[in-house]
């Protein structure tokens, strides 16, 4: 039956959800950018509004889930319409996730201190940023468009981010045992570098709900993951 819908109340529906995962992507996109932003130009009022912004992107998941559940009840919803609104769920979750580790990089501007600031470690941190945004981007555009040569080209992305990551890491490492002066803006380094990398795996995992949206079942293919370094687990936000 494709994605032609029963009723028009029923399409109202998924029109709605629809508009509020691009809404609560929009402020998680404006997240990403403001938090890496505020952390490199240390600015301490733009980290603290990332960190505040956290409660709309929240309020959001839990008014998607209550519509949600609210339209199945109503509806009773079978196959595609349903994978629809479990997709819905699915992508808010993960937006509320990236929504979360942006506020963590909120968080540590305040504790950024002293002049070092190498360019390189800089730019490298920008760049990375910039693919994951990019990722989120167009991984939310082939959800509302159901587009899954799209999806997937963000979920074969997430290797490159990895990569990424790991090259920062190995620099981070190396300005440590340089100077250990360095030593505590590279671990707030580090663990930031890993909120973007984290929220890379997310836009991969929206990507593959879009593929159960439109297949009706999980990728079965092993996500293509880079490798990263063991020192990069030790730094994730508990």
């Amino acid at each position: 039956m494709g994605f032609e819908h029963t009723t028009k109340a029923f399409d109202g529906d998924l029109q709605e959800l629809t508009r509020l995962v691009s809404e609560m992507g929009g402020l998680a996109e404006r997240q990403i950018v403001d938090s890496i932003d505020a952390l490199i130009r240390r600015d301490v009022v733009l980290g603290a509004r990332v960190v505040a912004t956290d409660q709309d992107i929240d309020q959001l998941q839990r008014v998607i889930e209550e519509r949600a559940v609210l339209t199945i009840a109503r509806r009773q919803p079978m196959a595609v319409d349903l994978r629809a609104i479990v997709g819905a769920m699915r992508v808010a979750t993960d937006l509320e996730r990236i929504g979360d580790l942006s506020k963590n990089i909120g968080k540590r501007v305040n504790a950024l201190g002293g002049d070092f600031q190498p360019l390189q470690l800089i730019r490298g941190l920008e760049h990375m940023t910039e693919l994951v945004q990019a990722q989120v981007k167009n991984v939310l555009d082939a959800y509302a468009a159901h587009d899954l040569p799209a999806a997937m080209e963000v979920w074969k992305g997430d290797e490159e981010v990895d990569a990424i990551c790991t090259s920062l890491f190995r620099e981070l490492l190396t300005y440590m045992m340089e100077d250990p002066r360095n030593i505590s803006l590279c671990i707030h380094l580090m663990f930031c570098a890993k909120n973007i990398e984290r929220i890379g795996d997310h836009a991969t995992n929206i990507a593959e709900t879009v593929f159960y949206m439109v297949e009706g079942q999980p990728i079965l293919d092993q996500r293509p993951k880079g490798d990263m370094t063991t020192f990069a687990d030790t730094t994730a936000p508990t």
